[in-house]
């Protein structure tokens, strides 16, 4: 795929052609905001790349989909009834609900660790929170991806080498603070999500 050497510029034309169903005037509006939010963003962070601004910002099929749906219904209806092919994504899952997929079925699973049911829900619940977060407007690609490997990923792959390798101490107090340090970090990225989500 051919891009230019500015990709801002290839970031603000991929958002105008996923808004093409706004009115003319609204999807100006749209561009010269993103516009003024990559300058100034650039001017107050000079040590930020453009790349990280643009991901900071999202991906150009969400912000569409969020300024068509606050656009309203008629413009959805009169994309619908021009053909537009522009997707509508609305966030049909509150943003808590995964995180707390990801958080809580790790916290009854500590708790209740010989209830042989608890494990395997746990991770079952854990699996459907990711997907969720995945699946979600509400955040970019890489906060999707950082908290999916934090709160899905590095948590069973530390669980799984606790369980099968030898070298893990016994007892029942070294297991509970590899377990009060997994429930932190689970914590602590669903707060991270929390405040770095869009509405």
């Amino acid at each position: 795929m051919k891009t230019s050497a500015d990709p801002a510029r290839d970031y603000l034309s991929a958002v105008e052609r996923e808004a093409s169903a706004l009115p003319a005037d609204r999807r100006r509006e749209l561009l010269a905001d993103l516009a003024e939010h990559i300058e100034v963003t650039r001017a107050e962070r000079p040590h930020v790349t453009i790349g990280e601004v643009l991901a900071e910002l999202g991906d150009p099929r969400a912000i569409a989909a969020t300024a068509l749906a606050e656009a309203g219904d008629g413009v959805v209806g009169a994309a619908a009834r021009s053909g537009a092919d522009a997707p509508v994504r609305r966030g049909k899952v509150h943003p808590m609900v995964p995180l707390l997929m990801l958080t809580l079925p790790f916290l009854v699973a500590s708790v209740f660790p010989h209830v042989p049911a608890a494990g395997f829900c746990s991770t079952l619940f854990r699996v459907i929170g990711a997907v969720l977060l995945c699946t979600s407007v509400h955040w970019s690609t890489v906060q999707k991806t950082t908290g999916v490997l934090l709160t899905a990923v590095l948590p069973t792959l530390a669980i799984s080498v606790w369980i099968w390798s030898s070298a893990a101490p016994m007892g029942d107090t070294p297991a509970n603070l590899a377990n009060l340090a997994t429930l932190a970090l689970l914590a602590g990225t669903a707060a991270w999500l929390w405040r770095g989500r869009r509405a």
